[in-house]
């Protein structure tokens, strides 16, 4: 049975790749001998924030049908991937969505700067945004939960 030459080099570059991707895992496979880099995804810390006032006509912060998390939330617009976001194309820019703000799928959202790369987040689907869960400048973690479109 001959035993593989581990190359560190390979493996430190595969998880620098896990990190600039987001991703939890990546495998490499040459003949026989396979290279696998997994991380394990600590879960979301779930804070639990103060309510956020909005001005609206006397709606119910909360119902007996809300979602203990927006983590939960059917209409979660989740983060693909680690980041800083951006609400607007630049600083004198409008935002891309504002709450109450109808969208349709495939518009973009909001922008996630990954290793000086400015990445569009799209609406999965059409809908209204409800809750904007992010502020401009953010980091954000792959998985967070950034809107709510209902």
């Amino acid at each position: 049975m001959s035993r593989m030459q581990v190359d560190g080099d390979a493996i430190r570059a595969l998880a620098d790749l896990l990190n600039e991707t987001g991703l939890s895992e990546i495998e490499i496979a040459e003949k026989e001998h396979r290279i696998r880099v997994a991380r394990a995804v600590a879960p979301l810390a779930q804070a639990v924030a103060a309510p956020v006032a909005t001005v609206s006509g006397g709606a119910p912060a909360a119902t007996a049908s809300t979602p203990a998390s927006a983590a939960d939330h059917p209409g979660a617009v989740k983060s693909p991937m680690v980041g800083v976001v951006y609400l607007a194309s630049d600083p004198s820019a409008p935002p891309y969505m504002q709450v109450g703000q109808s969208v349709t799928e495939g518009q973009t959202i909001l922008l996630i700067e990954a290793m000086k790369t400015f990445n569009q987040v799209k609406a999965p689907r059409a809908g209204k945004v409800t809750r904007i869960l992010v502020s401009n400048g953010d980091p954000v973690e792959f998985g967070e939960p950034l809107a709510i479109i209902e």
